[in-house]
């Protein structure tokens, strides 16, 4: 059996169709399965041994660019590689038009959300094998569910399993990691999502007192000054040079603590078995917050955690 999962974006979305493969893997060990994934995010679909392929698509790039020639030989270029597979399902997780039009490149049946259950309803008319799920379930279960109800098997009982292998820590990276470290993970891509500064810096202080230096991370440019801002008033705070997925990957999985916004790569260390505190500010952490056994979702919508709470939570992930 051949089989494609269609989970394009965003980072957390993606790290979220993970214990999916897991499942698909143990309950059908034959099946070859591949990933269908905006370029971007291309690198965790990798980080699963039973990925046999990634496919990257470009649609936020394309969108951006529909009057270039280039564009549109990309564009035939992907659904090409998608339709020559010869696929004998798809599963598209993500329930958008736009990753149901991804879904019927494969030329294949796809199986997705219903009207009820899918995020853009309109999607759910690509499906040749619509499939009700319950909306108030956490991602993880949603994803987990649409691949048991299509073939056929039960995930009762059983945890989800992200699966991922991180790799080794680069050279240019090594000086950073080389003594224990905590990794805080103080950006987001809405402002609503953030914790102030002051609260980062007592959580810092709290890190070095147990003799951690705590690593920073950043994306844009913009991020960049941000976090190098904040990062001057904290104790033993060093800000990341910009990196990979794989190599932030790499670091994540070493750390001795992750405390992290509600984005992808919290989500991330919390799949890497990393002990991880996610700090949840305008969404509610029943329906996407961190999943595994060494990790708790505090806060939710208005509600920011305090700093007690997220010290509590860190002397609970390091005991478990």
């Amino acid at each position: 059996m051949h089989l494609l999962i269609v989970k394009t974006s965003s980072l957390g979305d993606v790290i979220h169709a993970l214990p999916l493969v897991s499942d698909l893997a143990r309950m059908r060990p034959q099946a070859r399965i591949d990933w269908a994934v905006e370029e971007a995010f291309a690198a965790i679909p990798r980080l699963h041994p039973a990925v046999a392929q990634v496919i990257p698509v470009a649609l936020r790039r394309w969108r951006r660019s529909l009057w270039r020639p280039a564009t549109w030989g990309e564009v035939a270029q992907a659904r090409a590689r998608l339709r020559e597979a010869d696929y004998d399902l798809v599963l598209d997780c993500q329930g958008l038009v736009k990753s149901a039009l991804v879904a019927r490149w494969a030329q294949a049946p796809v199986a997705g959300p219903d009207r009820r259950s899918a995020r853009e309803p309109l999607a759910a008319r690509a499906y040749s094998r619509p499939v009700g799920l319950d909306r108030s379930l956490h991602a993880v279960a949603r994803n987990r569910a649409l691949g048991a109800a299509a073939l056929g098997y039960s995930i009762d009982g059983e945890p989800p399993r992200f699966g991922l292998a991180a790799g080794s820590v680069p050279a240019a990276l090594a000086a950073q990691v080389a003594a224990p470290y905590a990794v805080l993970l103080t950006n987001a891509s809405r402002s609503s999502k953030l914790w102030p500064d002051e609260r980062w810096t007592a959580v810092a202080a709290a890190l070095a007192g147990r003799g951690w230096a705590s690593l920073l991370f950043w994306g844009s440019d913009e991020e960049g000054e941000r976090t190098r801002a904040r990062a001057a008033g904290m104790q033993r705070a060093t800000v990341m040079p910009r990196c990979s997925l794989p190599d932030i990957a790499a670091v994540l999985a070493r750390a001795q603590v992750v405390v992290g916004l509600d984005t992808g790569l919290t989500h991330l260390a919390a799949a890497l078995d990393v002990p991880t505190i996610g700090l949840f500010c305008d969404y509610d952490p029943r329906l996407g917050g961190l999943t595994g056994a060494r990790c708790t979702s505090l806060g939710g919508v208005a509600a920011q955690p305090a700093v007690a709470q997220v010290l509590a939570a860190v002397e609970q992930v390091l005991a478990s």
